[in-house]
């Protein structure tokens, strides 16, 4: 009865409708090759057919060599040499067909995941590190697409392996039955109480697993700053206490498998050898032939082991569940809102001459532990102009950049992109800002983003069809052609990772380049001038000034050395942004020199 209230409990708690929804989720993969699944199980139950007709075969082949049965052992001998050929054909298209539903079922996860990851909230996403996301999107959807031709497929084949061997027996003599079905109750028993543990401690592997991951893809990524600190000694010591955190967590869960599979493994011994034993007595009192026996011992243990591979899809759906559970904590994020793409497009073609500004009004954020940000917030900023956002590190200079990108969501307030000069208050037609007018957007960030591959890769990133000549058009205004146009291949020269073989300068003037390739309204420079010289920095906003593009252009600095060339400065500070007049501005850049 005890028994009976825990699973109750469980039901209630709804494991159970978890644990369905899970495999429900798997399920919707499956149905799209329920094709090819269906013909993996025909596959299945014919390789059974053919091995119990192996099992007749050969009992008619040991009866005529015994000489208790006259028979042509030729035909017979063939016949089985044919039966083991196709077993074999059917075992490597079976597995042919597993191997092509696996890969596009891992291939349809991944680019599913890929996808859905891309266009997740920026904020719901930041609750994993980018190694754990990894570990889920390779590791746990390679255990679906493996796993999912391991549930109903291979459950109906061994299902339907166990009733035609049950079929057999009873038919021929169903004494042998009793010592195959013995080993139920117990094997189920057996598989019951390891359960729980079993569940919780591959799910706890699995998690130590993503930990791991993040540790190492942030080491690796960080390996200079490592270095620098001279932290080797430090991280080697972590990763050796992760190594041990997941050993330890993979030995209980085979200690707990291993158990349970010492258990089944007595028991299949002990009913193999009562099934011998009976056999023999059998042959001994003249009731069957030897060749009888044989096939008796072969159809008893082939009961008894297909009810094992019934009882072990116990801790292999629970893997599988767990699996889906982990993609779908990411899958369910909150998604970003793309409907608008064409209406964005429509209003830019419409405006394009004039161009398009953005304002913000009376917008407030705040972080997700509750630190507010900045409250009641507005600011407006016109093509052909440039416009500072000033103040100290950590005030919210990125923060606003990220609403005008809609990356973030404000508490309160509203950000719009109007035409021309217009602002949310007069008559020019306006959009909401969104995720959809992020195509409106080019946006150079603080640090190196630079991608691994030609700086003529990099550039294209932005414009697939730009040309060599707009290339080195952008490369220009950056002042990035100077340095460019000294490498041996020129834009056609690799970039490492993370912007490697260039200068901190070299790789912001060419994130600029490729923002201004870009030709979009509005551009946005997060500390891009950080690195370069005073002179470069002033050529470089000056370039973007002169270009004739109505541009609308929005930069974020500590150095108020380029305040002179901007209309409009703002300074977001103690949560407020504030206009500041001449005087204001002068005062900034005589305190700077």
């Amino acid at each position: 009865m005890s028994r009976v209230r825990h699973y109750i409990r469980q039901i209630k708690n709804g494991r159970l409708k978890e644990l369905l929804g899970q495999l429900g989720w798997i399920y919707g993969f499956a149905r799209k090759h329920v094709v090819f699944i269906g013909i993996f199980t025909l596959l299945g139950m014919s390789g059974t057919v053919t091995s119990l007709i192996s099992s007749l075969v050969s009992r008619d082949l040991v009866d005529i060599i015994t000489g208790q049965q006259t028979g042509k052992l030729l035909a017979t001998f063939a016949a089985m040499i044919g039966i083991t050929l196709g077993t074999s054909c059917i075992t490597q298209l079976s597995g042919y067909v597993s191997n092509k539903i696996s890969i596009k079922i891992d291939n349809e996860i991944k680019s599913q995941m890929f996808d859905e990851i891309l266009a997740t909230e920026w904020e719901a996403l930041t609750r994993y590190h980018s190694g754990d996301l990894m570990m889920r999107w390779n590791g746990d959807a390679s255990v679906i697409s493996s796993g999912i031709l391991n549930i109903i497929p291979s459950f109906i084949n061994y299902l339907f392996r166990f009733a035609s061997s049950l079929f057999m027996v009873l038919h021929y003599d169903a004494s042998f039955a009793v010592f195959a079905l013995a080993s139920i109750p117990v094997s189920v028993y057996a598989s019951r109480t390891s359960l729980k543990k079993l569940q919780q401690s591959n799910l706890s592997s699995m998690n130590i697993g993503s930990k791991m991951s993040s540790f190492n893809n942030e080491t690796f990524s960080n390996i200079q700053a490592v270095k620098a600190f001279d932290l080797l000694p430090l991280y080697s010591r972590r990763l050796r206490e992760l190594q041990k955190e997941y050993t330890q967590a993979r030995l209980k869960y085979q200690r707990v498998a291993v158990i349970n599979s010492f258990i089944l493994t007595i028991v299949s011994l002990v009913v193999s050898y009562s099934a011998h034993g009976w056999g023999i007595y059998k042959v001994w009192k003249g009731d069957i032939t030897y060749g009888t026996m044989t096939m008796f011992l072969a159809l008893s243990a082939s009961l008894s082991g297909t009810v094992d591979n019934m009882i072990s899809f116990i801790p292999s759906t629970i893997n599988l569940a767990n699996s889906a559970k982990r993609l779908m904590g990411v899958l369910d994020l909150p998604k970003e809102d793309y409907s608008h793409k064409e209406e964005v497009a429509a209003f830019f073609a419409e405006h394009k001459e004039e161009g398009v500004g953005i304002s913000v009004r009376n917008v407030s954020y705040a972080y997700a532990n509750g630190t507010e940000v900045f409250e009641n917030v507005s600011l407006d900023a016109h093509p052909h102009e440039v416009i500072a956002l000033v103040g100290p590190s950590g005030e919210g200079k990125t923060t606003m950049l990220r609403v005008f990108l809609s990356i973030i969501r404000p508490q309160s307030g509203i950000g719009y992109i109007c035409a021309g000069a217009g602002t949310p208050e007069s008559d020019a037609p306006k959009l909401e800002l969104n995720a959809s007018a992020r195509q409106l957007f080019a946006y150079v960030p603080q640090g190196n983003t630079m991608f691994s591959g030609t700086i003529a890769d990099n550039m294209r990133n932005v414009k697939e069809d730009a040309s060599d000549e707009e290339i080195i058009d952008a490369l220009k205004i950056a002042c990035a052609w100077d340095f460019v146009s000294r490498l041996p291949e020129g834009i056609h020269s690799e970039i490492k990772e993370r912007g490697g073989g260039f200068s901190e300068g070299q790789a912001q003037r060419l994130s600029i380049a490729r923002a201004v390739l870009r030709q979009s309204p509005i551009l946005l420079l997060d500390e891009a001038t950080s690195a370069l010289d005073m002179h470069t920095e002033h050529q470089v906003l000056q370039n973007i000034m002169a270009d004739h593009y109505p541009r609308t252009t929005i930069v974020t600095t500590h150095r108020p050395s380029v305040l002179h060339l901007c209309k409009r400065v703002y300074s977001i500070h103690d949560k407020q942004c504030t206009l500041l007049d001449k005087a204001q501005i002068e005062e900034m850049i005589k305190g700077y020199s």
